[in-house]
């Protein structure tokens, strides 16, 4: 039987979190993975670390010291990270409200690093492409990653500079005292992180069926410009995002706004579309996103999604666009807070998502349950 300090389960956003935590410790590190590479949200999603987008307290406080991780592991992993922050762009004057009473208020008492912008400063962004939008918010603490360039720069990092011991094409049968059943044999860690994702059904699933949870099902386009190119620098969000992120979404203004979307456009809410838009290193756009809940991710797309979310994009860039691949996000969603840590031994604990921030949080869960567990 193969031992180590810490065994982690799991080789996504919150299984590498864990892992870099406990190795920068010191400690012997093994991940067990079930694929070669994992493939599930954490390279499918925008890469964006939106700090700004985060509700108050527990989980902006988690953003914040995740953002500084972020920064810290791409310099050591040599990633590409954008850090210059993202805009949400108010595209009337229902969305320009939300954005002034978030400045107003919730800026100013929270302790977000934001600045609201005019259209006059908009229309001076990107020569002008930009101009047809009223108002801005510059997130100047968000990031944004190339997800699926990052995950793979940050394994080898792990492996080759920390010594942490990559087990894939394996799956982890049972978990109990320390004790790893995988199809590779048995592995021994002083304590165990179970980071499963969406998957509650082949670890502990007596843990995870009184939770009741459930997945959300995303569509996500990558697309390029056919007319008026833009050198982005940055992800984009409009106010459609302040229904949707908690930092805005309580807010009287971002209410009466939902309300409008209801009267106006119910298609959007009804597959939770909130666009976002993320450039790739290599001058692709990242676009997205839709919601759709249930105990399982329904396979087939919808094609007026698609075409609401490609609407929604030129609309906003000013620009007509070409898709070059369609693919399908899932995470898991409906748990009791945005994510869960529960201990189940004394020598193992599960970490899940339950709501699409992963890349958000993920670093700070990971260094914050390590130091707790392990106390150090």
């Amino acid at each position: 039987m193969k031992k180590f300090d810490v065994i982690v389960v799991g080789a996504g956003m919150l299984g590498i979190a864990h892992a870099w935590a406990a190795a920068k410790r010191g400690l012997s590190v093994a991940v067990i993975e079930r694929s070669r590479q994992a493939h599930g949200a954490t390279i499918r999603n925008f890469g964006q670390v939106i700090v700004t987008g985060q509700a108050p307290g527990m989980m902006l406080s988690h953003a914040q010291q995740a953002r500084e991780l972020w920064l810290e592991l791409a310099d050591k992993a040599q990633f590409h990270v954008r850090a210059n922050g993202a805009l949400v762009l108010a595209r009337n004057a229902d969305e320009a409200e939300v954005l002034d009473e978030f400045a107003q208020t919730r800026l100013r008492q929270e302790g977000y690093r934001a600045e609201l912008l005019s259209g006059r400063e908009v229309a001076k962004l990107y020569d002008g492409q930009l101009a047809h939008h009223c108002a801005a918010l510059h997130g100047q603490d968000d990031l944004q990653i190339y997800s699926r360039e990052a995950l793979p720069a940050i394994t080898r990092y792990l492996a080759e500079s920390l010594g942490v011991q990559f087990i894939t094409g394996t799956l982890a049968r049972a978990v109990e005292q320390g004790q790893v059943a995988t199809t590779a044999g048995d592995f021994a860690g002083s304590h165990v992180f179970v980071c499963p994702g969406h998957d509650y059904l082949t670890l502990l699933p007596e843990h995870f069926a009184p939770l009741n949870l459930e997945v959300t099902r995303l569509q996500m386009l990558r697309a390029a410009f056919e007319t008026r190119p833009m050198a982005l620098d940055r992800p984009l969000l409009t106010g459609l995002s302040c229904v949707h992120y908690g930092a805005f979404s309580d807010l009287p203004s971002a209410l009466a706004l939902r309300d409008v979307i209801q009267a106006r456009s119910p298609m959007l809410l009804e597959n939770g579309i909130h666009l976002l838009i993320s450039p790739t290193p290599h001058g692709e756009l990242i676009i997205g996103d839709s919601h759709r809940y249930g105990q399982d991710a329904f396979p087939f797309n919808d094609e007026a999604v698609d075409d609401a979310m490609l609407d929604l994009a030129s609309q906003a860039l000013g620009a007509r666009l070409r898709v070059l691949e369609r693919w399908q996000g899932v995470y898991g969603t409906h748990g009791p807070a945005p994510f869960s840590v529960l201990p189940v031994d004394t020598a193992t604990t599960v970490a899940v998502m339950h709501s699409g921030v992963g890349m958000t949080v993920g670093l700070a869960i990971g260094e914050r349950t390590v130091a707790g567990v392990l106390g150090r």
